[in-house]
C-alpha cells in the first residue's frame, strides 16, 4: 500500500456497507476526506490493481428472502451463453454459473434463486425453465445461513 489513506480505505471497505442513499459519501465523511476524493482514490487504487473489486455480502434471510434455492441445470453446452443469458435476466438469480459435470452429477449450470416464499421460488424457476427450454434441474433448497466472512487486510491487530 502506497499511504495511510490508502490503508485507511482498504480497512473501511472490509466493514458493513453502510444502508444509506450515498454509502460512499458516508464512508468519506467516516474517512475525513470528500467524497470526490474518495471515488478518485478508488479509481486509482482500481487503475494501479490494487484494488480489484468492491463486493458485498447478503445476508438473505435477514433482508426477507426466506425460499433460498441453488438451482442446478443440466444444459446442453452449445447453448450455454444463450440459456445463462436468460436466467441472469431474472432479478431473483444472484449467481449463475458454469460447473464440470460429473459420472454422477450431470448438471452443469448453477443458479442460486431468492424469494419470499416457496411457493414464488418454485414459480421463478419454472419460468425460467420455460424462458429457457430446460426441464432437467434440481432444487436444492438451503436449511439455514452459515456465517459469511471475508478477508481482512491492514487490521490493526
Amino acid at each position: 500500500m502506497e499511504n495511510a489513506l490508502e490503508r485507511a480505505i482498504v480497512r473501511r471497505l472490509q466493514e458493513d456497507l453502510p444502508f444509506v442513499p450515498k454509502p460512499y459519501k458516508y464512508m468519506a465523511d467516516e474517512l475525513g476526506i470528500p467524497e470526490q476524493e474518495l471515488l478518485d482514490k478508488l479509481k486509482e487504487m482500481q487503475d494501479k490493481r490494487v484494488l480489484r473489486r468492491i463486493g458485498c455480502i447478503l445476508h438473505h434471510r435477514t433482508a426477507g428472502f426466506k425460499a433460498n434455492a441453488m438451482v442446478v441445470w443440466k444444459v446442453p453446452k452449445d447453448r450455454i451463453l444463450e440459456v445463462t443469458d436468460i436466467m441472469v435476466s431474472f432479478s431473483q438469480v444472484s449467481h449463475c454459473y458454469e460447473r464440470k459435470t460429473l459420472s454422477d452429477w450431470p448438471y452443469n449450470v448453477y443458479t442460486m434463486i431468492h424469494a419470499k416464499t416457496y411457493e414464488k421460488c418454485e414459480n421463478i424457476v419454472l419460468q425460467i425453465a420455460k424462458e429457457a427450454n430446460i426441464y432437467k434441474y434440481e432444487t436444492l433448497y438451503s436449511t439455514k445461513e452459515l456465517k459469511k466472512s471475508s478477508m481482512k487486510y491492514f487490521t490493526e491487530s
